[in-house]
């Protein structure tokens, strides 16, 4: 029982956006799209064990720090968790051992 509950949090992912220090918002109004600077930042996330234990996690506000700075919101916030082509030998070449994850950013920085 305890390794079914284990297994269904695998490869998870949790990002909190309370402690950014600006609102953000996964989407604006559809007839206005917010008006900013557009950011792509991408950053990793390593389990560990077939994806069972989570040994690093991309924090947010660290991704964020440098495209924050003057800003007063975040929009239209997406994040794009892939396993790249490196990501892929990594994990073929542990065995599964250790599994890293690309986790994109994207949105606008609204002034």
């Amino acid at each position: 029982m305890s390794f079914a509950l284990l297994s269904a949090t695998g490869c998870s992912l949790t990002l909190d956006a309370r402690d950014l220090g600006v609102p953000a918002t996964l989407s604006s109004a559809a007839g206005a799209p917010p008006a900013g600077n557009s950011f792509s930042v991408t950053s990793h996330a390593v389990y560990g064990l077939w994806g069972l234990v989570r040994l690093s996690q991309p924090s947010l506000k660290k991704a964020l720090a440098a495209q924050l700075v003057g800003g007063k919101a975040i929009s239209d916030v997406r994040v794009h968790v892939r396993s790249r082509f490196g990501d892929l030998i990594i994990t073929a070449l542990t065995l599964g051992l250790v599994v890293p994850r690309s986790v994109t950013f994207e949105g606008v920085v609204v002034q």
